[in-house]
């Protein structure tokens, strides 16, 4: 089990972008044993805990986002925490392409993700390239809460 250790940000760098990687849509197999039994997951949409609710929730992922793309911007690590902040681009069938741009902050614990926590604002960035959309919701956005 200590093959499956995390030691730098390269190595993290490297399983993540992995990930994106296959024409085939995302794959996370080969990442899921470096996340802990006890993960805690938190991003916009879930809260999860536990590596099987994570395993199934990266199946769906998979299974729906067949056409994504990933860049990181900038990276770093401190100890045990990683911070990276990265730019999701999702291909539609009839809109142009979408970036959905976020932060991850990943707490390992002996090696291992203990707790991951992604940041990103989903229908903001959506809906900023829906050209009649756009405007009206920043608008709205600016007025309620800016």
């Amino acid at each position: 089990m200590n093959d499956f250790k995390l030691k730098d940000l390269d190595q993290y760098l490297s399983l993540w972008r992995q990930i994106y990687a296959s024409p085939e849509g995302p794959r996370w197999d080969h990442i899921l044993p470096y996340y802990s039994e006890n993960i805690f997951f938190k991003d916009s949409v879930q809260e999860i805990r536990g590596i099987e609710e994570f395993t199934a929730m990266t199946a769906r992922l998979s299974r729906r986002s067949k056409n994504l793309e990933l860049a990181v911007h900038s990276s770093c690590m401190q100890g045990d925490l990683i911070f990276v902040e990265w730019e999701m681009i999702i291909s539609y069938k009839k809109y142009p392409k979408s970036s959905i741009y976020g932060t991850s902050r990943i707490r390992l614990e002996d090696g291992k993700i203990a707790d991951q926590r992604d940041y990103f604002d989903l229908w903001g960035d959506i809906f900023d390239n829906i050209g009649f959309f756009a405007k009206g919701y920043r608008r709205f956005m600016k007025r309620k809460f800016g």
